[in-house]
């Protein structure tokens, strides 16, 4: 089949098949009936909250709102509903298929349940005091510690999750499109009802089977994976690994009684939290006499819709261990949550021969869209819990090692025949085909040039079998010194080789005349791809280049064009070559060592100018500096998840902090270099989750280099920002070159609320902006014996061109700057302005600035 790329790209621009990058507008058309009312009470008028409304005879329904309103959308030619609350009469009421209508309800109180419940649902009449349902799960709360699995010393069960993503909400209009016509066998039909409409075309696939293994003193929770399987892409165009990380963060394991539930990287207050009553209403809503011990139905809502929290039910125990025996989870559709269009969690409890219960089903759905109408992407994971076994010692090799150990051959695939053993469940009709067509797929041409021209677009590289040429944001910049900057370069792949790597890039400025250039040679030791994990290679690298002295960016490349554009004076620069050598090794316990050798030549350009004083006390200029370093990184980051871009890893925050250690020993006159020093360097980083008050990411960091007539260019030339985007670690108010130290100790906080005060002002819920604070703080100083101003053998530090200085110590007070922002803008940008509160005398600073910065939060 013969493609028109250009064609497809410019008429289905909106349309991709990687299912997380772009939505599809296309709506399904089918003959609904949507019926929408207020329920009250026929005595009093009061509205009725969370009634159960449903068609009889289906598990399809809804429930009203605590204002008693409802509204409900049915797809067939259902003719009737059932309205049911505890303490009244059931109702039913006709409706007609296929038209929008009005239909009110009133409901009586049923006599014989008044001694059993007393309902009051009046809005503005709702109190915590003597509320019989807050005091349901008040009792669900103290309960809390004896319902869990932590109760236990022992504990083990199997495990089984699978997950799935697709394409969904697809019109048949949309299904009938030409680009199709060879793909039909992609598409999976549903009930129109479920969660994603009709038409759905399923993107990926996962399953893992588990045996876990718990003990409570001292305490281990070990996992042992016994099989995994997934519908993998084709590594050149998607970090397969990666993507299941990504989707594991946002579809994560739903404990009901822990304190916060973490969904799509959003924190939300659980429902049985210790402090639920306070952020939550709760309903009594009906009793299930038919189960065995009773239970009690409780509805909840937030007492702020905009909040990040759940509405739901639960279904309370009454045999005096008030535990969950069911839940259903789903969130108010005016939630400050991006892109979210559906989303419903349920939990089942089974119950253990001891009367207690354990979780032994969730399903987590939610669909994501642009919109509320036209396509979307559905994704479902669904995890089962059997062979549960309680109280059974094992031995302590069974717990030792990492939290997760793989049990099984990786290099040995499984069969259908074995998965369908193993199974905890069938697969629904949607999930059947997906491994096979996702197989088939990347055999198809057509196919494999949108993939790789989408690598274009969103990697910025392009795919030529064993070398692939990026990243296109290099390919033109400018700057003070080169001027109009062009670069061309590129990598191989592993189509030429599984262990060795190279990479090239050669530029040009037109100002200076100058080419620049860089090569690399990585040879991989573990026969894997030195960007897969875990990292275990050996690389040698040089590089002719120019370089900002203190600026250090993250997950982008120093030449992009959109860097190019900075404010103030952009004048100083270095011309480096630099040759470096370097051992790297991951383990898989997230702990990751890297040893090496870095050589390096720099010389000043731009207002940059190195002089010290000779014997006779004249200033001569210094063409050169040479440094020869050992370098040693120890790094720790305890259940990290990232993303593996084509140059940079994308990480996935959670909980967990991470750990860096850094020294670098200079080696005086090792090839020609001219100093002895000892640089140590320390790095925490921890993201603290507030529940719904948001969350913060909290970094401490500090360094101390020993060693005496130091030059200021191997100091610690502190992070600096002149561009107009706002950089997470960089002073986005600090001149480059402003500051050196030779001990420094700084923190810097990010803190998202997450709309938390935005949420409850009218206009800007409507916008659904969130809030950012920062606050950045940077001690230090400079000895006297690397400070030019005490000691006349070391480099003086520079002038601009009218004579003043560009390069200070910290003294006696600390450099700070803090911000407040406006994030969520557009649900992409955020937008700060930042306040520079100390060294405002120094010259050619700004006390204000408005920064930006994209960032895709859901």
């Amino acid at each position: 089949m013969k493609v028109n790329i250009a064609k497809i790209h410019k008429k289905y621009t909106r349309f991709c098949l990687l299912f997380f990058f772009v939505l599809l507008g296309w709506q399904v058309h089918a003959q609904t009936t949507i019926v929408r009312g207020v329920i009250t009470d026929a005595a009093t008028k009061e509205t009725l909250p969370y009634v159960s409304i449903l068609i009889p005879g289906t598990t399809i329904g809804t429930s009203a709102d605590d204002e008693g309103h409802f509204s409900i959308k049915i797809d067939g030619n259902y003719s009737k509903l059932r309205f049911a609350y505890i303490g009244y009469v059931t109702v039913e009421k006709d409706i007609k298929p296929g038209e929008d209508q009005v239909v009110n309800v009133q409901m009586k109180v049923d006599a014989r349940m008044l001694n059993e419940v007393v309902v009051t649902g009046k809005k503005g009449r709702y109190r915590n005091k003597n509320n019989p349902a807050v005091e349901l799960i008040r009792q669900v709360i103290a309960h809390k510690k004896e319902n869990q699995m932590e109760n236990y010393d022992f504990v083990q069960f199997e495990e089984y999750s699978k997950l799935s993503m697709a394409l969904s909400n697809l019109s048949d209009k949309f299904k009938e499109k030409r680009i199709f016509r060879n793909y039909q066998f992609l598409f999976a039909e549903q009930d129109s009802n479920a969660i994603g409409g009709k038409n759905v075309l399923p993107a990926y696939m996962e399953e893992k089977l588990s045996n876990i293994y718990f003990r409570k003193n001292p305490y281990k929770k070990k996992r042992y994976i016994l099989a995994d399987k997934k519908a993998e892409f084709d590594p050149h165009f998607i970090d397969n690994d990666g993507v299941s990380n990504y989707l594991h963060r946002l579809y994560e394991d739903i404990n009901i009684y822990d304190n916060d539930i973490s969904i799509t990287t959003n924190l939300f207050l659980s429902p049985i939290a210790n402090n639920s009553p306070t952020f939550y209403k709760f309903f009594i809503s009906d009793t299930v006499k038919t189960e065995k011990p009773w239970l009690v139905e409780l509805s909840f809502v937030p007492r702020n819709k905009a909040d990040m929290l759940f509405e739901g039910k639960l279904f309370i125990t009454l045999d005096g261990n008030y535990a969950v025996q069911n839940a259903y989870l789903t969130v108010n559709k005016d939630i400050n949550l991006n892109f979210m269009r559906d989303l419903q969690a349920k939990l089942e409890y089974s119950k253990n021969p001891d009367g207690r219960y354990h979780l032994s089903k969730s399903t987590l759905t939610m669909e994501f869209a642009l919109g509320d109408k036209g396509g979307g992407i559905l994704g479902e994971r669904t995890v089962s819990f059997q062979k549960y076994l309680i109280g059974q010692s094992q031995p302590d090799s069974i717990y030792k090692g990492p939290d997760e150990e793989i049990a099984y051959n990786p290099e040995v695939k499984t069969t259908e025949e074995y998965w369908k053993g193993v199974r905890h469940m069938p697969l629904e009709l949607r999930e059947v085909g997906i491994y096979k067509n996702v197989d088939t797929l990347q055999t198809i041409k057509s196919f494999r040039r949108i993939m790789d021209w989408g690598t274009v677009l969103l990697a910025g590289y392009k795919s030529f079998g064993k070398f692939e040429m990026g990243p296109a944001s290099t390919f033109y910049s400018f700057n003070p010194v080169e001027g109009f900057r062009l670069r061309l370069g590129g990598r191989t792949t592993t189509d030429l080789s599984k262990r060795m790597f190279f990479e090239t890039y050669g530029a040009y400025g037109f100002r200076d005349k100058k080419w620049k250039y860089f090569l690399s040679a990585t040879y991989s030791l573990n026969n894997k791809s030195v960007y897969s994990f875990p990292l275990h290679y050996f690389k040698a690298s040089y590089q002719h280049d120019t370089k900002i002295p203190g600026q250090e960016l993250q997950f982008v490349q120093e030449d992009n064009f959109l860097l190019s554009f900075k404010r103030g004076d952009n004048n100083r620069w270095l011309y480096n070559d630099i040759a470096k050598f370097e051992y790297v090794h991951e383990l898989p316990s997230r702990f990751s060592y890297k040893v090496g050798f870095t050589h390096w030549r720099q010389r000043p350009a731009g207002v940059l100018i190195y002089q010290r004083e000779d014997a006779n006390g004249n200033l001569v200029n210094v063409n050169e500096l040479t440094s020869s370093e050992v370098n040693v990184e120890l790094r720790y980051a305890p259940n990290e998840q990232f993303y593996q871009g084509k140059v940079y890893r994308i990480p996935i925050f959670n909980k967990y902090p991470i750990f860096t250690l850094r020294y670098n020993m200079g080696l005086k006159n090792v090839f020609n270099s001219t100093n002895d020093y000892h640089n140590f360097s320390a790095n925490i980083f921890k993201r603290v989750y507030l529940s719904q008050f948001g969350y913060s990411d909290v970094t401490l960091e500090g360094g101390y280099i020993f060693g005496e007539n130091i030059p200021f260019p191997l100091l610690a030339i502190h992070r600096a920002n002149q561009t107009y985007a706002y950089q997470l670690n960089s002073y986005n108010l600090m001149n480059f070159l402003e500051f050196v130290s030779d001990h420094y100790a700084a923190v810097n906080v990010q803190y998202y609320l997450n709309g938390f005060i935005f949420n409850k002002i009218p206009l800007l819920k409507r916008l659904k902006w969130r809030e950012v604070v920062s606050f950045k703080g940077l001690w230090g100083g400079l000895r006297n014996e690397n400070n030019p101003n005490y000691n006349n053998s070391v480099y003086k530090f520079s002038m601009d061109e009218n004579g003043l200085p560009i390069t200070y110590t910290l003294g006696s007070k600390p450099y700070i700057e803090g911000s407040v922002g406006i994030a969520n803008i557009f649900k992409l940008v955020r937008v700060d302005l930042i306040r520079r509160f100390t060294y405002l005398e120094n010259p050619n600073v700004s006390e204000w600035g408005i920064r930006a910065r994209v960032k895709f939060d859901f």
